[in-house]
C-alpha cells in the first residue's frame, strides 16, 4: 500500500462573534471546495441558544459533531434529539429540510459541521436524520490506540450511520508515541482535524497540532493515511469519492447550477419545505 503524503495543511483561524453565537472557524474553507470534493465546507462553532434557530437546507448533507456541551435538535418531520460530547448527528437535507440546531438551557455548545455534497440524482432524496452516539459506535483498540467508527468501513470495523452518498468517519484517540492508519483506495479525498494534541501526519510527517487540518494526496491504488502521536492526542479522520459535478452554492442551498438555486428559495419561500420546525 502507499503511504500518503500531504498535499496540504492549515491552521484553522478563529473570528469572536456577537451574541448568540461566540466564536467561529471554518476548518474547511469554501474556497477549497475542489481540492476536497465531495466535502463543501466544515465550520467550527461556539455558540448559545439562538444561534441556529429553524432554517432550510437542500442538496446536500451535514455531518455535526458535538466536541463539548449539548446540542438539541428538532425538524419539520417531528424529530427531536439532544446530543452529547462525542455523539455525531449525520442530516441527508435531500430535496429539501427544516431544522434547528441549539444549545440546550444555558450551554455553551462546541461543535464542528461538515458539508457533504449529494451526486445530481440525490438532490431531491428524501430527507432524514440519524445520530451515532459516542457509547453506541463501534470502538477498535490496539496497542496506545482507540478507534470510534461512526460511519463507512474503517479497516474492516463498519459504523451505524448510514448515508445516502457514502463517507467514512472516525475518532481516533491516540497516546503518545503511538501511530495510526486508515486504509483506503487512493482516489477518495481524505483529511484529518486535530481535537487535542501534537502529531505528525503522512509518509512526510507533517506536524499537526490543535486545530490543524491535513489532506492528504491521491494515491494510485490501494493506499493508507497515517499519523503518529507526538503527545496524547485526539483526531477526527474523513474520507469520501469525489463527486466530479458542478457546485452551485446559495446560502443553504447547495445545487448543480444558479438556476436550481434560485428555484430551492422560490421554493423556500413558497413553503415547500413545509412548517417550521419549532
Amino acid at each position: 500500500m502507499i503511504n500518503r503524503k500531504i498535499q496540504e495543511s492549515w491552521q484553522t483561524a478563529y473570528d469572536m462573534q456577537p451574541l448568540p453565537n461566540v466564536q467561529k472557524g471554518m476548518v474547511l474553507p469554501p474556497e477549497k471546495m475542489d481540492m476536497m470534493d465531495p466535502f463543501l465546507l466544515m465550520a467550527e462553532d461556539w455558540f448559545k441558544r439562538g444561534a441556529f434557530a429553524d432554517h432550510p437546507h437542500r442538496g446536500f448533507q451535514t455531518i455535526t459533531y458535538v466536541v463539548d456541551g449539548r446540542l438539541e435538535h428538532t425538524d419539520n418531520s417531528g424529530g427531536y434529539s439532544v446530543l452529547d460530547a462525542g455523539d455525531m448527528q449525520y442530516m441527508n437535507a435531500g430535496g429539501g429540510a427544516r431544522h434547528a440546531e441549539e444549545a440546550v438551557d444555558n450551554d455553551l455548545i462546541h461543535t464542528l459541521q461538515l458539508w457533504l455534497n449529494l451526486p445530481k440524482q440525490e438532490k431531491f432524496s428524501t430527507s432524514y436524520y440519524q445520530n451515532g452516539r459516542y457509547d453506541e459506535v463501534p470502538s477498535v483498540e490496539q496497542q496506545g490506540v482507540r478507534v470510534k467508527v461512526y460511519s463507512g468501513n474503517i479497516n474492516g470495523t463498519t459504523g451505524p450511520v448510514e448515508s445516502v452518498y457514502p463517507f467514512r468517519m472516525a475518532e481516533v484517540e491516540l497516546e503518545a508515541g503511538s501511530s495510526w492508519q486508515l486504509e483506503l483506495p487512493g482516489s477518495e479525498t481524505v483529511f484529518c482535524f486535530v481535537l487535542t494534541g501534537q502529531v505528525h501526519a503522512g509518509e512526510d510527517k507533517q506536524p499537526l497540532s490543535r486545530a490543524g487540518t491535513a489532506v492528504f494526496e491521491k494515491a494510485d491504488g490501494d493506499s493508507t493515511a497515517q499519523v503518529t502521536a507526538e503527545t496524547r492526542a485526539r483526531v477526527l479522520f474523513y474520507a469520501g469519492e469525489p463527486i466530479g459535478e458542478p457546485v452551485a452554492t446559495g446560502g443553504p442551498f447547495v445545487m448543480n447550477s444558479e438556476e436550481e438555486i434560485r428555484q430551492a428559495m422560490k421554493d423556500y419561500h413558497a413553503g415547500k419545505f413545509g412548517p417550521s420546525s419549532q
